[in-house]
């Protein structure tokens, strides 16, 4: 449970999120239905329900008179409305300024599945392409909300509908950081996905990249992804294109990403062991971590392309020196992230001092291992960090995940302290002629188009949900997915019904 959150009273809430983020519900039970002033419960008093959008107009004025008679009374108000309205949000920041009032803007960062889930159970659902919209301005308004004045902006992440039955005399917010990771072998919630992002060839320019980039990753946090991933690499490798394709440095292009985004998980997949000295490895994440308010995963892996070391003028240690590192790295980084400043003894780094303040917003950076080696890699994952990260269909992941286990038992750990993610490229058509148009238009030119359909998992929406099933019946927690067109118009919001189906069970 994270900490209570504490208001003053009286105070007026502004609440803002979308529909089936749980704001009524949390309004209601942490702060008593008589405090709260419902622009749905408004349009049912003067029109013929809660959905009779024809008395919006109606139910808005008298929510507004309601507003300012309640604060001008010096009483504690709380305003339940989607909250998108930025001249509505800053009339009601004055109210509480010229009352003396301090005024709370409560921010529900539910994740987008779960409204979707929640608006399927409605009598009367939010149209489709409706919610869709509301989950794409949230996204797009939420960073600003800690600018535009208000005494504070606390977060709330309803990660489940189990998370409503706290107990009502709690004034509290069912959560004020992101969920971290914690599908493990053996969990039974729903699949998670994230969307990793290898390639920048989509971009106009290098001008625009970065806004690109910015809407790409906020229609998937609406899409209802969990999270987005970018490859530590100083320039591109050969399995996504030549050396000279546009490349993004990671942990920058994540800082970038964090002002741009409130829910999505960033990490990266993985970091190269080899390209930074340790500590300065640590500073990097707690800062990106701070700055996103605590939703960073640090992937990490034992470097593999010497030809980049070579062309970066950076060493290319031997394998057995590139584990040992990576296992310093697996020890340390904790260690730097935690209070005090002990030292460190490695076998290949000591550090006398491991201190980075600030800490990050986590009380845990969840570290993620790459890789399907089942001696070495698995064995460090077993031993050290929260998630691994396979490659592989069914077949693989099975005997993968197996290996996982046995290695978690030689060093008594229970295996679902360990969460299982997928990488894979996967390419979605509404049918089997968009399939092959996307596979034609996507496709290396000397790359055959059936061995690349193959590659690519490129399937319908059916099929993909049947693999991404078994999948989570091997034992994966998160998928994460490389669409190959990921920029193209309404991709993202494609694979939103795979994630929809997989969270409905």
């Amino acid at each position: 449970m994270a900490d209570a959150i504490v208001l003053p009273s009286p105070c007026v809430v502004v609440l803002v999120g979308p529909s089936g983020s749980g704001k009524t519900t949390w309004a209601d039970r942490h702060l008593g239905p008589d405090r709260v002033i419902s622009s749905d419960r408004l349009r049912a008093l003067v029109g013929g329900g809660e959905d009779d959008l024809a008395a919006s107009s109606d139910a808005f004025e008298l929510l507004e008179l309601a507003v300012e008679r309640r604060i001008a009374r010096q009483l504690t108000t709380v305003i339940d409305t989607l909250g998108f309205d930025a001249p509505r949000r800053e009339r009601w920041l004055a109210l509480a300024r010229r009352a003396g009032l301090p005024c709370v803007c409560v921010a529900f960062d539910t994740p987008s599945a779960t409204c979707r889930a929640r608006n399927r159970q409605r009598s009367t659902p939010v149209p489709q392409a409706v919610l869709a919209g509301q989950l794409r301005t949230y996204a797009a308004l939420r960073a600003g909300l800690a600018d535009e004045g208000f005494d504070q902006v606390v977060a709330v992440v309803a990660a489940s509908d189990a998370a409503r039955q706290a107990p009502a005399s709690m004034i509290t917010g069912l959560t004020s950081t992101a969920p971290t990771l914690h599908s493990s072998p053996g969990d039974d919630g729903p699949l998670r996905f994230g969307l990793q992002i290898p390639s920048f060839a989509w971009a106009t320019s290098p001008a625009s990249l970065g806004a690109e980039l910015r809407s790409i990753v906020s229609r998937a946090e609406a899409a209802g992804f969990a999270s987005v991933w970018l490859m530590d690499h100083f320039r591109q490798i050969p399995m996504f294109g030549p050396p000279w394709h546009d490349m993004l440095e990671s942990w920058t292009a994540l800082a970038h990403l964090a002002a741009s985004t409130s829910t999505i998980r960033l990490g990266t997949l993985v970091t190269g062991i080899t390209y930074r000295n340790l500590a300065h490895l640590a500073k990097i994440v707690a800062t990106v971590d701070v700055l996103s308010g605590g939703r960073v995963t640090c992937g990490l892996g034992a470097a593999w392309f010497e030809q980049e070391h070579a062309a970066y003028a950076m060493r290319f240690p031997p394998r057995a020196e590139r584990f040992a590192l990576l296992e310093d790295a697996l020890q340390l980084l904790p260690l730097m992230w935690g209070p005090g400043a002990p030292a460190f003894h490695g076998r290949t780094i000591d550090v006398p001092e491991a201190m980075c303040y600030p800490r990050p917003v986590q009380a845990r950076v969840p570290l993620l291992v790459g890789g399907n080696g089942e001696q070495r890699t698995l064995a460090l994952a077993a031993r050290y960090a929260d998630a691994c990260n396979l490659i592989g269909e069914i077949d693989v992941v099975r005997r993968t995940v197996a290996v996982l286990r046995r290695h978690c038992e030689r060093f008594d750990r229970d295996p679902r302290e360990v969460a299982v993610t997928q990488l894979s490229t996967t390419l979605v058509g509404g049918d089997g002629a968009e399939v092959a148009g996307l596979v034609e238009r996507h496709r290396p030119r000397r790359t055959p188009a059936e061995r690349w359909a193959t590659q690519a998992n490129a399937a319908i929406v059916a099929d993909q949900i049947t693999r991404f099933r078994s999948l989570a019946a091997a034992g994966v927690g998160e998928a994460i997915v490389s669409l190959p067109n990921v920029a193209d118009a309404g991709a993202l919001e494609r694979f939103a019904e795979i994630i929809d189906a997989l969270a409905a069970g």
